[in-house]
């Protein structure tokens, strides 16, 4: 069924063939995934997985929804965005009533769920960590953002989509996504240098010597 065009199998998902939903889910299931471990900078492998869950449940119900304006992939994308936020914010709220979520020290596979395959850190370990220490700042840089800023930035940065996908995504003009994607930078920009300790923000603007 992998060969069919995309548009011929949404069609068919909506006659509910159980089979043309498999090959939906296995063509975009790892995509998603990677898009949503790049939300969040804290983001374990489980939590991939359930909002990826989330996901494919909000296109089952509200596939027939779906204008086809816009790839099917750019709907995916804010639709993940969207549930990666929610699940984002059940967190922190978790953290203010005193919860805690346990980071796993080995990955379960196994359990029938397609995989996520989350980008790899780099090899050396001291190259990954300073890789971490900078997901994370613009990963909670980004959370400070106002929604709108938020989504055209996932959509640029995180999903990979052109300004006309992005345009198409959010209904607007790829004039204005330009715009606001510049307007948006320098607001996460700010937002950066004020995450950035003082000794951090004086090397820097210093350069390297």
């Amino acid at each position: 069924m992998n060969t069919i065009s995309e548009s011929e199998l949404l069609a068919r998902c909506l006659k509910g063939n159980a089979e043309a939903w498999d090959e939906l889910f296995t063509r975009h299931y790892a995509a998603a995934g990677r898009f949503v471990f790049q939300l969040g900078h804290n983001f374990t492998r489980e939590d991939v997985e359930e909002i990826c869950q989330e996901t494919f449940l909000t296109v089952i119900k509200h596939l027939n929804s779906f204008e086809r304006s816009c790839q099917f992939q750019t709907w995916l994308f804010r639709i993940a965005a969207n549930k990666a936020r929610d699940y984002r914010d059940k967190q922190h709220a978790a953290k203010r009533g005193g919860g805690h979520a346990n980071i796993p020290l080995h990955a379960g596979n196994g359990d029938g769920r397609l995989p996520i395959d989350p980008p790899s850190r780099a090899p050396a370990p001291d190259a990954a960590l300073l890789k971490a220490e900078r997901f994370t700042l613009v990963g909670a840089a980004v959370e400070q953002l106002e929604i709108p800023c938020r989504e055209v930035i996932e959509l640029r940065y995180f999903g990979d989509l052109s300004y006309e996908e992005i345009a198409a995504a959010l209904a607007l003009n790829p004039k204005t996504v330009s715009s606001r994607l510049s307007k948006c930078l320098d607001k996460l920009e700010v937002i950066v240098q004020g995450l950035l300790g003082p000794e951090i923000r004086e090397k820097t603007s210093a350069g390297p010597v």
